[in-house]
């Protein structure tokens, strides 16, 4: 059913710490929060965009690393230190113009659980918090930080028709 749905999707809407993160936060003396992200998940969100799916990040984090992060790769929009997340996604579905069937939602804790009871398919990682695991479409076995996003649009992007090989693959 799961992989009915993802060929309808066309949007999705990404948390940040403890799901394109580990969830660890390094705090410097200065009081800045590094974090580290997946490469791979990188790739698939840039690659996605091309493929003509909106991708948005809502996260409560307030880093301006994680905007930049992200605008880098082409996300449409990026959200920070937002503690109700689905006021922000349901103007967003009204803005572009989407429904919550098309929309899926990658979460981890329960700032997520929310919007991943209203869309139409909501995934997490192996390590989400239990709640979060019960209202999810699919529970990936990979943790945060370990390409639980790359995973998801790769499937998405293949049911679709958009993961190209030969594209990806540079010419010998």
């Amino acid at each position: 059913m799961i992989y009915t749905k993802l060929k309808s999707v066309k949007c999705v809407v990404l948390d940040v710490d403890g799901v394109l993160t580990n969830g660890d936060i390094l705090v410097t003396e200065e009081g800045n929060q590094l974090r580290t992200f997946n490469v791979k998940d990188g790739y698939a969100i840039q690659y996605a965009i091309k493929q003509g799916v909106d991708i948005f990040v809502i996260t409560g984090a307030k880093s301006q690393g994680v905007k930049l992060r992200f605008e880098g790769l082409g996300v449409k929009e990026t959200f920070l230190g937002i503690s109700d997340k689905w006021t922000l996604l349901r103007e967003l579905l009204e803005k572009y113009d989407y429904n919550t069937e098309e929309v899926l939602f990658v979460g981890d804790d329960m700032p997520d659980y929310i919007c991943m009871q209203k869309v139409g398919i909501a995934v997490s990682p192996a390590d989400a918090v239990e709640d979060i695991k019960k209202v999810s479409s699919y529970v990936s076995k990979l943790k945060g930080g370990e390409g639980v996003v790359r995973e998801i649009l790769e499937k998405l992007l293949r049911l679709q028709g958009k993961w190209h090989v030969d594209v990806l693959t540079p010419s010998v």
